[in-house]
This record gives C-alpha cells, structure tokens and sequence, in this order.
C-alpha cells in the first residue's frame, strides 16, 4: 500500500436522545469532524462514544472507518452529497479498499496500531440519521460496509495521516465477504471459523446458524449494528 492511502477526517460524537416511532430513544450515530488530533484509548477515539453497548462499541467495534469513494457512490445513489461522519463513520479514509481489506489485517494511522475486525451491519439507526427507512437494507444489499478497527496499539490519529498496511493475513476473507455470507451466502458460514482475527461475536453467530441449519433454517440476529 503506497503513500496514497489516507485519512481525509477524523470524526465523533456523543450519544443524544431522539424520538423514534414515539417513543424516547438514544445513538451517538451523529458523527462530525474535529480538529487537530484525537487519541485512539480502550475501545474508544477521544469524544466518541456509543449509546447501547450491547450492540454497539466494545474493543472489537472500537473505531469505524469508511471510504470517502463509498460516500461518493451513496451520493449518486441517493441524489445528494454526504458529508464526511455522516454514516457514522470515525476514520473517513481515501485510496485504501476499505471493504476489500481482510478481516486481522493491521493499519498504522499516526501513532496508532488499529486491527481490522468486522464489517457494520446496520440497523434502525441508520435510516434515521439518512432519514430513510429502507436505507439500512439498501446499505446491506451494497455490499459497502465499511470496516470496524481494533486499537492494537493506542496513540493519536488525524486528518492528512498516512495509512499504511503493516500485515495481512493468510487468508483471503475480506470485510465485504463477512458481511456477503451475513446477508445472502449463509451456507458459507463455516468460513468464519477459519479466520484467526474473527470477533468472538461473529464466531458465535456462525456456530449457532450452522448449529441451528442442521434442522432448521436460522433465525440468529446478527452480532450487533450500529
């Protein structure tokens, strides 16, 4: 991975009460770019958080990142520009495969180590930061997720720094492939099994739906969303 992989905008945001169906409800799935540098400590960039950790968040969701190129697809889908934190993504990347990376690959971003650990399935909260309903299944049936980062190594990250590929694994299992088998290619759920870097999450999902296959079709909910 050459030079011209890079971070264009770091962005965070705390969790903020809405209304949903009319009833009271929480996401920190706004998301804007800040200035100057952020630390990337635990499970979190400094001034980013998650409302519900149960499925959001955690050492494994860590930090979300997002091509610039996929913003600019959604753009001619929907008919209209997105802006940069507006799929709720912390790390807004250019001249990198964010979809294609593969699942235990490393990055180093400023001072930080970060591990790639899972594609974004998304869920309600989505469509309402889009203002669209439908817009969850639509991100789904793109094969666009983006990609969670583990922090490896903590530091501090910023626009302009440049992202370089440390390691790749020995396996060909990208980000966009997780999501594929989630989504439609069930019956190549075994796969997740074979993967060194898999979250504990997806390595649930995956026993318990060919668990569950043996003698019915599965009905496990996915392992979290954002």
């Amino acid at each position: 991975m050459g030079s011209s992989a890079k971070v264009l905008s770091v962005s965070v945001g705390l969790p903020r009460e809405f209304e949903y169906n009319g009833r009271p409800a929480r996401s920190a799935i706004w998301k804007s770019p800040v200035a100057g540098r952020v630390a990337a400590r635990g499970v979190n960039l400094v001034g980013d958080d998650q409302a519900d950790r149960r499925a959001h968040g955690g050492p494994d969701k860590a930090v979300y990142a997002s091509a610039v190129e996929d913003l600019h697809w959604w753009a001619q889908e929907i008919g209209r520009p997105l802006r940069h934190g507006e799929l709720g993504e912390n790390l807004t990347t250019e001249g990198i495969d964010v979809n294609g990376t593969l699942v235990g690959e490393r990055w180093t971003i400023g001072t930080t180590v970060l591990e790639v650990s899972e594609p974004r399935v998304p869920c309600w909260r989505l469509g309402v930061r889009l203002n669209d309903k439908l817009f969850p299944r639509r991100f789904t049936e793109a094969l666009r997720p983006g990609a969670y980062l583990r922090i490896l190594v903590e530091g501090d990250v910023g626009a302009g720094d440049e992202i370089r590929v440390v390691e790749r694994p020995d396996h060909d299992l990208t980000i966009r492939d997780v999501l594929r088998i989630y989504a439609f290619d069930r019956q190549e759920s075994g796969r997740l099994l074979t993967i060194p870097g898999m979250s504990e999450d997806w390595r649930w999902w995956a026993e318990h739906y060919l668990e569950e296959a043996k003698g019915r079709a599965a009905e496990t909910a996915a392992p979290g969303c954002h």
